[in-house]
């Protein structure tokens, strides 16, 4: 057997295996959702036979967002649909989803010329009109379009935001290689060198490719990109995240040198690089243990690439979804039980879903446990020093509205007091509560 068919051979039993592991497989329906996803045919110039799904959300929001959700080698648009979260999430913000196959569920031609140029021909040309079908015919924001994708999706993304740089405005990739790695000049093949992690270059050399081959003489603005690695990935080696942020770091003019450093979840190293103003325009994430198969569905990994490109009406900066974390204990707001009323607590930090809070577009905060959505509520919609700060079912009156302010302090709409923490105490369990704001350490707390 071959090396490029016994890579191939590998990556099939790895996606038989995760789906045992992680509910990953195809299933035999669809799962529970407010719509469907529907086939679209003739959506215009299309030379390699891409196949197109569309998943519009009821709730769809008036001018919607646009994503597009790119299948890793041996999988479908359909796969990912029910394998991923995105399209709960598009639910849940009113986004669009585009679900392209290619044909015979090949990987994607991230290796030939025309696929690396702009306009070049190949699978980047459907994609295309694809999302300009969806914008004529469905509403879709050309000025908020994104692109995520797994394996050689993550590819294709990294391959997207550089020959298309005016069309996207961020993109989240997930488990993919620098553009122009996994070149062979030929469609669709396979680059063992790039996929093992033997391709390393330096930022200059990787940015170039990026602006010298993929849009020749752009000088307008760049996408911000969100990267995604397992460190025990042996399909596509650990070592492509460090290329990747090499590249992008430098076609986005930002230091290596990341502005911030956490662990946002056990076992999870992030790394952001932010501009002069502050905005994060690349953010990694590697995750110690953790082989081919992300995102993993049920956890906070497609929600944060939702939030981090702001589909989810966040800030474009990113950090809307994350964990809530008191300064003064460095410990996270926790729902203990998701009951309704439950007065809500500080906790050892452990990136479990009831410490993973998002801010809506309607100044929410939500908690999302077990398919369970609940807003962060001034108990009994009080506004005196004490009163309890809980969780109730989310009905959108001022007492579930918050401000994350710039100073660090989490107030209240309806009450403009302050997200304190009880008593300064820095203890599991110490209950939150709302007071006058006082400038103290126990009112300070950082979301993401």
């Amino acid at each position: 057997m071959s090396r490029f068919r016994s890579l191939k051979y590998r990556l099939i039993t790895l996606v038989s295996l995760v789906g045992l592991a992680f509910g990953l497989g195809l299933p035999a329906t669809t799962p529970a959702a407010a719509a469907s996803l529907t086939q679209i045919t003739g959506f215009g110039t299309n030379p390699t036979g891409l196949a197109m799904h569309l998943y519009v959300p009821n709730n769809v929001r008036a001018n919607p967002p646009v994503l597009l959700a790119l299948h890793g080698c041996q999988g479908s648009g359909p796969y990912l649909y029910s394998s991923t979260d995105f399209a709960s999430l598009a639910d849940q913000y009113g986004f669009l989803v585009i679900y392209p196959s290619t044909p015979g569920a090949s990987c994607w031609d991230v290796s030939s010329d025309q696929a690396l140029t702009r306009n070049g021909g190949s699978d980047p040309v459907g994609l295309m009109s694809m999302i300009t079908y969806v914008e004529q015919r469905y509403g879709g924001n050309p000025d908020a379009v994104y692109v995520t994708g797994q394996s050689s999706g993550a590819m294709m993304t990294d391959v997207m935001l550089a020959d298309y740089p005016d069309v996207f405005r961020a993109g989240a990739a997930f488990m993919g290689v620098p553009y122009r790695c996994f070149y062979t000049g030929s469609v669709r093949g396979w680059n063992s060198d790039c996929a093992q992690g033997r391709v390393s270059r330096t930022p200059q050399q990787w940015g170039s490719l990026v602006r010298d081959s993929a849009h020749p003489g752009y000088t307008g603005p760049r996408p911000r990109v969100q990267l995604w690695y397992g460190t025990a990935d042996t399909i596509l080696n650990h070592n492509n995240l460090g290329e990747q942020i090499k590249q992008w770091t430098d076609v986005l003019g930002v230091s290596q040198t990341p502005s911030a450093t956490d662990s946002p979840a056990v076992n999870w190293t992030r790394t952001r690089y932010g501009n002069s103003s502050g905005t994060t325009q690349v953010e990694a994430y590697s995750l110690a243990g953790l082989g081919h198969e992300l995102p993993v569905k049920g956890t906070t990994m497609a929600a944060r690439a939702i939030s981090f490109m702001g589909l989810d009406a966040g800030s474009p900066g990113g950090g809307t979804t994350g964990a809530l974390r008191a300064v003064d204990s460095g410990k996270c707001l926790t729902d203990t039980d998701q009951a309704l009323g439950t007065q809500q607590q500080v906790h050892a930090c452990n990136g479990g879903a009831n410490q993973t809070w998002t801010r809506t577009a309607s100044n929410q905060l939500t908690v999302t446990v077990g398919g369970s959505t609940l807003c962060l509520d001034a108990n009994a919609k009080g506004t005196a020093n004490g009163t309890k700060v809980v969780v109730w079912s989310c009905n959108g009156q001022p007492n579930q509205q918050w401000q994350v302010n710039a100073n660090g302090t989490v107030t209240g709409v309806q009450s403009g007091l302050c997200l304190d923490v009880a008593g300064l105490a820095t203890a599991d369990g110490t209950p939150v509560q709302l007071w006058s704001c006082s400038g103290g350490r126990n009112q300070q707390w950082t979301l993401g």
